[in-house]
């Protein structure tokens, strides 16, 4: 399903909601999501979507966010804030269907396509026709030639931040070597052959794999993988304005400040199973924090009484009242998000060679002020591995530095190792994310780890580009904090986009930079594994020796997510795919 680094988080201090009855609604929330989702046929595509219970058209919503967007090319959307406005702008070949008006039941879809794709061969040939009537927010109609371009334009240079799982399927190999097939993308006259990809005549696109992939539909719903128009691909410029195909087009955008989203007339819902185009208009408004937006949509006055934020939670200092006043209940969501948070150990630098220095670090570091930040077991749950509570596979057991019991860490443990390593005093620079909350928790995490001996510069990194910065090759950073999230409801989702060495690279999400034969070849053996249930044990079994033996990771915390809206909000659902609001579906009352 989803993907990197949440952005969303929630706050305040443990409260009334951490009673035994939520905590097992926890789990079932988690549990739910580790199921696999079905694939629909050609009935299940068809549009218009199934009408949300009491909607009006019309209106503007205010949407309160509090980073802008870094990236808006499909290609390049990775991140939660891009991939929850890209529900309103961008279409791909399928997509995920709500079947229900809780956001907890779902199906793949056929989106720009007529169905969720048909194979004939366990999944190395998929072949998908194009709906009619499918237009861009130019008018121009969407054919095969637009989506071998968003194909082909996936292995050019300047395409860096976005999955690529499509990519490594297409070229058969692991890690970056799949731009050796295209390497200028489209652009200079060179195309993927037709025993790679195929588009016949306008309307019919067949992918050809070396070996089967049957979770290609799953894989084609992500928003890294919406269409773009070959009219109007102006390559990197096309990451601030873009050509859109959802129900909303941009009308404004200033970087750092404000978007206006008004209705896309080029839209058919005839042709989307999946959306509703009720708001005539959404305002967002960037540079609200979390505490900011809470405060504004509490209050409930004036325009904020039509407001919304698709990606901020509620603050800490404001979480436990929300969650306990019933007065509050229809204009609250809360679910249990597919993000595991984790303190990556940068394994480029030279000082983190010694695992003595990087076992210092992991049980040394407090997970208690990360939690708190957010608003304690309220918002998150101790982690204890890198696979989390919704993916199948999950080991609530698992605990090896011990946070479960002793989220506050254990300095003298750690003091030994670095005294053992000879490295008492060693400088570690620690990147966080310039909110309220990171600047809380990393006060708090910096003291931690000084008490084991290490002597930390904390360095603030700008929220709206920090995925940007920490995901260089080059970056500064000793230790910086990320956070991901299934892609769908697999561990082949997690464990090779984060620690497949052969990913190394400017934009990818092999943030610790980790390259260990072992774990590059355990990759390569679990993901022919076709039966699932094995395959997640054996997942499962790395993230033991991840912890264990490599070390280049701490985990911290399991998201849950809290969020509010004015209460002229209707249609408010938080949906279980999208690890938050559903924007879809919202209407003024």
């Amino acid at each position: 399903m989803l993907a990197a680094g949440a952005l969303v988080l929630t706050g305040c201090s443990k409260g009334g909601s951490d009673a035994g009855d939520n905590k097992k609604q926890d789990r079932q929330n988690a549990q739910r999501q580790q199921a696999s989702i079905k694939f629909g046929d050609a009935a299940d595509s068809t549009g218009p979507a199934a009408p949300v219970p009491g909607a009006r058209s019309g209106g503007s919503m205010e949407v309160l966010e509090r980073d802008s967007y870094a990236h808006l090319d499909p290609a390049q959307v990775y991140v939660y804030n891009e991939m929850t406005v890209a529900q309103l702008l961008d279409r791909g070949l399928t997509g995920y269907k709500s079947t229900s008006d809780d956001g907890k039941r779902h199906e793949v879809v056929g989106d720009l396509a007529t169905d969720s794709g048909t194979t004939t061969d366990g999944g190395k040939t998929w072949k998908y026709t194009l709906k009619d009537g499918i237009k861009f927010a130019d008018g121009t109609p969407i054919t095969s030639k637009d989506v071998r371009q968003s194909v082909e334009r996936l292995f050019a240079p300047f395409i860096t931040t976005g999955p690529s799982y499509l990519q490594q399927w297409l070229a058969n190999t692991s890690g970056t070597d799949y731009r050796k097939l295209l390497p200028d993308g489209p652009y200079k006259g060179k195309h993927l052959p037709d025993s790679v990809l195929s588009t016949p005549d306008a309307k019919t696109v067949v992918f050809h794999f070396k070996t089967p992939h049957p979770d290609l539909p799953y894989t084609l719903a992500m928003a890294g993988y919406s269409v773009v128009s070959a009219q109007g691909d102006t390559k990197e410029k096309y990451d601030k304005n873009p050509v859109t195909t959802g129900p909303y087009k941009i009308q404004s955008f200033k970087s750092g400040k404000s978007m206006v989203l008004v209705k896309n007339p080029d839209w058919d819902p005839k042709t989307d199973p999946i959306r509703h185009q009720y708001v005539d208009r959404f305002n967002i408004t960037f540079n609200q924090q979390f505490e900011a937006s809470t405060k504004a949509l509490l209050a409930d006055s004036g325009a904020d009484r039509t407001g919304i934020s698709f990606s901020n939670s509620v603050d800490a200092g404001n979480l436990s009242q929300v969650l306990s006043d019933p007065k509050l209940k229809s204009r609250v969501v809360s679910g249990y998000q597919p993000y595991v948070g984790q303190m990556n150990i940068n394994m480029s630098k030279p000082e983190m060679k010694d695992i003595r220095v990087r076992e210092a670090i992991a049980y040394a570091l407090p997970v208690t002020p990360f939690i708190r930040a957010y608003g304690g077991t309220d918002a998150m749950e101790v982690a204890g591995g890198l696979i989390g509570p919704t993916v199948s596979g999950y080991d609530p057991a698992f605990d090896p530095y011990g946070k479960k019991k002793n989220p506050a860490g254990d300095p003298a443990k750690a003091h030994a190792l670095l005294k053992a390593a000879g490295k008492l005093g060693m400088k570690l620079t620690f990147g966080y994310i310039n909110t309220q909350e990171g600047q809380q928790y990393s006060t708090a995490m910096a003291a931690g780890l000084k008490k084991a001996g290490f002597d930390v510069q904390r360095q603030e990194i700008p929220s709206e580009t920090f995925y940007d910065q920490v995901s260089k090759l080059n970056n500064p950073y000793d230790i910086f904090h990320t956070a991901w999230g299934a892609d769908w409801p697999s561990a082949s989702t997690v464990m090779p986009p984060l620690y497949d060495g052969r990913q190394i690279a400017d934009g990818a999400a092999n943030y610790s930079q980790i390259n260990d034969p072992h774990v590059n070849s355990e990759i390569d053996r679990i993901n022919t594994i076709t039966d699932p249930v094995k395959s997640a044990a054996e997942w499962e079994k790395l993230d033991k020796y991840l912890l264990t033996k490599v070390v280049n990771e701490v985990p911290t915390a399991y998201y849950k997510a809290t969020q509010i809206a004015g209460s002229k909000v209707g249609g408010l659902v938080y949906d279980d795919v999208i690890g938050g609001v559903d924007p879809r579906r919202l209407y003024i009352k």
